[in-house]
């Protein structure tokens, strides 16, 4: 659950900025694009699997 507090005398567009990125820090905008539509059990494991290569690529360029 993302939570921003209000101070007295802050600027809306100044809280608005903090909320939007809490909500990109929790991954909630990600998540909802994901269970937009099903995704089969064979696209799932395709993506992790894809995502954990990309991983594995950024450590080995950062071990250099």
């Amino acid at each position: 659950m993302v939570e921003v507090t209000v101070n007295e005398g802050d600027d809306l567009e100044r809280v608005l900025r903090r909320f939007k990125r809490q909500v990109q820090k929790a991954g909630i905008f990600t998540d909802l694009k994901r269970k937009k539509h099903y995704e089969k059990p064979s696209e799932t494991r395709k993506r992790k699997r894809n995502a954990a290569r990309r991983r594995s690529r950024r450590t080995r360029r950062s071990d250099r």
